[in-house]
Order: C-alpha cells, then structure tokens, then sequence
C-alpha cells in the first residue's frame, strides 16, 4: 500500500476509535519507518489530552515465582526444574510497600505465579493490611485466571485493580501457547467476571510470540476494543531458557512501539504501561515506549535477593537494583524526554471507583 493510504487508516483510527480486522493487519503489515513516525505524534497528542505530560509509576511487587501452570513461554512455568523457587511473606511484601511508600509509589503491584499457597483468604489478609497501612494507594493483584467469587472476596478486601494479559485472543494461536488445560474462553470469561466485580481491568498481549501473525494481532486489538479495559499491557516476546521456546527469536521493540501508538488511538483514555521487556530489547525501550504514546512505568519493588528468580525471560534488566536505584533512575529517564513521574494512584482519566458511586 502507498504511505498515504496507510495514513488515510491511521487518521480513520484517531477519528472512529476502530477499524477492520483487515485495516488492521494491513497496517502490521506495511508499515514503515515513516508511518511510525505519523501514529507516534498523533498518539503522543492524543495521550496529552488525558495525562498531560505526566507518567504513573507502579510499585512491582513480584512476591511468589511458583506456579501450578505450563505456559510454554514462561520461565516460571510449573515443569521448569531449574527455576529458583521463593514465596515473599506477608511481612516482606508489606515492607516492600512502606520502602515504595517513602520513595512516592501510591499503586503497588502484587505479581506472581499461580501459586496454590496463596489462598484466598491469605491473599485477603494481605490486601487488607496494605490497605490499612497504605488507605491513600491503589492495591493491583496480578495472579492469573481464578473464580469469580475469588475475585469478588479479593475486590471487597479493597483491591483496585487487576491485571490479566490475554496474550493472544485468537483461540487457536492461544493452544499453540499453552497447554490443553488452559482455554482463551476461561481467560475471557476472568477478564468480563472481573470488570463485572467492578476492578479497573488491565489486559494485553505479547507482541512477536512464536506463531503471531498480523491477523491475529488484528484479533487482539478488535478484542482490547470489545473489552474497553482500563489498562493495556503490551511488550516484544522475549525467550526463556528451560521453556519449549528456548531458542524462538524474540520479539520487535519497533513493533511493539507502533502497536502502543495503535493502541493509544483505538482507546484513548487507556493506561498503556512502557513495558521492562521493551526496555530489556532497547536499552532506550521505555523511553521510546512513552514516546509512542505509552504513560506508565513499573519499577521494582521487590526485595533484590529474588529479583533474579522472578525470570519470566532470559536478560532482565534492573534485578540488581535497589528499589531507590530503579525509581530514580526511571524518573531521570522520563524527565529526559520531557516528560514527569506524578506521586498520584493514576487512575485511568474518568475512572470513577464503584464504591465511590
């Protein structure tokens, strides 16, 4: 297709919120340096109408690197013998937040595996006591597919959030990526139980996973769409050792920017975080991903003796920084693009908390 065909798409994005599966394809397809440049400034603009030039930090919180599940992509997958297995206490992880607390992290973060030991209700009594301690901070939960009544004791505990990436929302791409025991359909049905419950919903997909294909990134946009979540996470596919995708190349940092720009388009209020896997591919990767349309970063708050553990891919960066290292160093780069952190929970623009209605 002809550049200015590709911008006619792109300007019919920012005007109708959506296009074809086709359009969309047709864009993954054809761009080119040029038009990465057009959804870049368009998608900056339009992340200014909501945000300003401020960006959110989260406090990451990786506090179990057990998991009952075999996704083929996962370094903390459960057949993954070599994996260096660790549990955060209760204590721990609420130190963490009161260190995140004093550095002016006002959203944290608990991720893990799907680690049977964390109950429901030992997974409440942690919500709760962060939200005793910290009333002013936002509580994400990150720790995958479960019932809706799990779900409902762990929003009424005082979670906010929830992030569940649906990784691919093609069905049949989705079993070339995980085992037969897991289903896009039950991956669905959690994201639409947990807007239901009333969290602000977080999904997204992995850009350059083994059998990804334009259309099915055509399928995960048109899918983002239908779900209108609150936040979008996306980032390059990036291997791990001792996983059935060892030796898969990785995924395109440039592709994963322009699909940012994309995304910033099709649903302009959205949180769209600028991913640690876009800064491991790119030592300049967050940077470009803010620039692309991206406005939230996620520092680690995680204790540094279990940084090295949580290796969902091969070359992590920053598992060897404190968590004051991280921080400032993230505030120091988006300040140098001209952009600010704000000591704020970041909220999505004109998300109103169903306990506050």
């Amino acid at each position: 297709m002809e550049i200015q065909e590709l911008k006619a798409l792109i300007d019919r994005l920012e005007r109708e919120k959506i296009l074809t599966a086709e359009e969309f394809a047709l864009l993954v397809e054809n761009r080119t340096p040029e038009l990465d440049d057009y959804v870049f400034e368009k998608a900056r603009a339009q992340a200014g109408e909501f945000y300003n030039a401020d960006v959110y930090i989260r406090g990451l919180i990786e506090f179990t690197n057990y998991c009952k599940n075999d996704c083929y992509y996962c370094g903390i997958r459960h057949s993954n013998k070599n994996a260096d297995r660790y549990r955060l206490s209760r204590d721990e992880i609420l130190s963490c937040c009161e260190q995140g607390y004093e550095l002016g992290f006002r959203t944290f973060v608990l991720q893990g595996g799907e680690d049977p030991y964390y109950t429901d209700e030992r997974l409440e009594g942690i919500v709760r006591a962060i939200k005793q301690g910290y009333p002013d901070c936002a509580v994400t939960l990150s720790v995958g597919e479960h019932s809706y009544e799990s779900y409902k004791r762990w929003f009424d505990a005082g979670a906010d959030r929830y992030l569940l990436r649906h990784e691919t929302a093609d069905a049949m791409h989705y079993q070339k990526l995980h085992p037969a025991s897991l289903s896009l359909a039950n991956r669905k049905r959690c994201l639409f139980d947990l807007k239901k419950i009333g969290f602000e919903v977080g999904s997204g997909f992995m850009v350059g996973s083994p059998y990804q294909t334009p259309q099915t990134i055509a399928a995960d946009l048109l899918f983002l769409k239908e779900l209108q979540p609150d936040m979008v996470g996306i980032g390059p596919f990036i291997p791990a050792k001792d996983t059935p995708f060892a030796n898969e190349p990785a995924g395109s940092a440039e592709l994963t920017c322009f699909l940012l720009g994309v995304i910033r388009l099709l649903l302009p209020a959205v949180l769209l975080p600028s991913t640690t896997a876009l800064g491991t591919i790119d030592p300049l990767g967050r940077e470009k991903g803010i620039l692309s349309g991206a406005n939230v970063v996620m520092p680690n708050l995680s204790p540094v003796r279990v940084r090295k553990k949580y290796a969902l891919y091969d070359n992590k960066i920053c598992t060897g920084d404190e968590a004051a290292e991280c921080r400032f160093c993230l505030q120091r780069r988006v300040e140098s693009i001209g952009y600010k952190i704000a000591v704020t929970r970041g909220d999505r623009a004109g998300w109103v908390n169903p306990a506050q209605k």
